[in-house]
Parts: C-alpha cells; structure tokens; sequence
C-alpha cells in the first residue's frame, strides 16, 4: 500500500548504487549565521507584508477587529509550537515521496546546541525534489497563511506566517546553494548538520 501511495517520479529518484564512483564534497551553512539570516529575513519581510497590510485595512476595519479575538491569538500562539514540530513533519512527508524506501528513509531529531529540531533523509536523490522539500514549510506554514492573512484582514495570522518564512531561513539558504551545482549532481542530506552532500559525476 506505501508502495501505490507514494509518487512515482523516476526521474528525480536516485539510488545508493548511483552515488558509486561520483566524488562527494559536503556543503553546510553556519546556524548562528542562519539565525542572523533569520532574522534579516523577518525584519523585511515583517515590514513589506505589514506594511501592505495596513494599506489594504487600515480604513476598512478598526484595529481592534484587526487584531482578532483574544482566544483566536490564544491558539495562532499555541500552533506556533505544534507549527515548529509540524514544519519538519513536511519536510519528511515531501522526501519520502521522493525516496525509494519512503517514511523508512526518514527520521527526526533535534539539534540540541541550538535546540534545533530536523529532518533527515538517508537516501540520495537529485537537486530538484531536496530543494522542493527545502522549501515547502516556508510556503505551506508562512506564504500561504500571510496571503491569507492579507485577504481576510487577520493581523496575528500574518505575524504567524512572517514567523514561519523567517523560520525557513535556513532551508531557503540550502535551497539557494542548490542552485549552483550541477543539474546531474546527486545529493544527500547529511545526517546530523544543516547542510548536504553532493555526489558530482
């Protein structure tokens, strides 16, 4: 049943057998430079979006109604802490469908010097789909909920949403890097830092 309900994309799978004979260089980024990256990304955004947002609402709502009600902010408060466990769960459920073993090639831990929790996955695989799941929390948890946000007038939901694209400032980094290889180059996530290993041909 894991089987049949698993994308079948050829294409961008890989197998350990591929990375036989390829040249491996390890690439990773900094987390303490990630987190100030974090936060430049929160600051721009927050003020672009917020700033959008009040010259969409700011004469059609009275502030209090933009501000929600105080148990809808009770919970976007308490989905902050289930969105940071809920962020890696979508990077796993994106890798595996891209793994040829699927959920058994992914696992979960946390960084605890910087009490950062991951995702990993154990198979190779080509640059397109591990960028794809690089990129998903930031557009399931944070672009989606501020164009959302925008649209129905909810303050908090936008904070919300600028806190989860500035919490992906490390998977857009990794994403971006990915743009400099090599299209054929194979990768792999590596195991217990942020970064990845490239198989070049």
């Amino acid at each position: 049943m894991e089987e049949k309900n698993r994308i079948e994309t050829p294409q961008d799978m890989a197998s350990c057998e591929e990375v036989e004979g390829r040249n491996r260089r390890k690439v990773a980024i900094d987390l303490m430079k990630a987190n100030i990256f974090a936060v430049v990304i929160m600051c721009v955004v927050g003020i672009v979006l917020v700033a959008l947002f009040f010259l969409i609402w700011h004469d059609r709502r009275p502030i209090s109604g933009l501000l929600g009600t105080t148990s809808t902010n009770i919970m976007l408060f308490l989905g902050l802490i289930v969105g940071i466990a809920v962020h890696e769960l979508i990077h796993g459920i994106t890798w595996a469908c891209f793994a040829q073993r699927g959920w058994k090639s992914i696992s979960f831990g946390i960084i605890w010097k910087y009490l950062t929790p991951y995702c990993h996955c154990d198979e190779p695989m080509r640059i397109r789909p591990y960028q794809l799941a690089c990129l998903m929390p930031c557009f399931v948890l944070g672009v989606i909920p501020s164009v959302f946000a925008l649209f129905i007038g909810s303050l908090p939901l936008l904070l919300w949403g600028i806190f989860f694209i500035a919490a992906a400032a490390g998977d857009i980094w990794m994403a971006w890097l990915l743009t400099k290889e090599n299209s054929n180059s194979l990768v792999l996530d590596h195991p217990s830092e942020a970064g990845f290993y490239i198989y070049d041909e």
